[in-house]
């Protein structure tokens, strides 16, 4: 369950999770709008962001409505690694 980095989604903190997991069911969103979605403080959404971050699970992109604002996704690759927080279900 460990990728090449050694971190992966199971073993960030749970507000770095649903942080995901917004991204993931809402789609691109600004730091302000996660912190709405999350219910989350705005420290705790930049803390998971970056850690988020560091494990090239989200991207970080240009707001153009707004330049003062960056815009958050989930990275191409990372929907597969999000798998492991969620109740595995096989396909055998």
């Amino acid at each position: 369950m460990v990728d090449s980095d050694g971190d992966n989604l199971s073993d960030l903190p749970p507000s770095a999770k649903l942080v995901f997991k917004v991204l993931e069911y809402k789609g691109p969103m600004t730091q302000k709008d996660i912190v709405g979605e999350s219910m989350l403080s705005a420290r705790t959404v930049r803390y998971a962001l970056e850690r988020l971050e560091d494990i090239d699970a989200v991207t970080e992109d240009v707001y153009f409505a707004d330049a003062r604002q960056n815009l958050y996704e989930i990275h191409a690759g990372a929907e597969t690694a999000g798998e492991g927080t969620d109740a595995a279900v096989s396909d055998d």
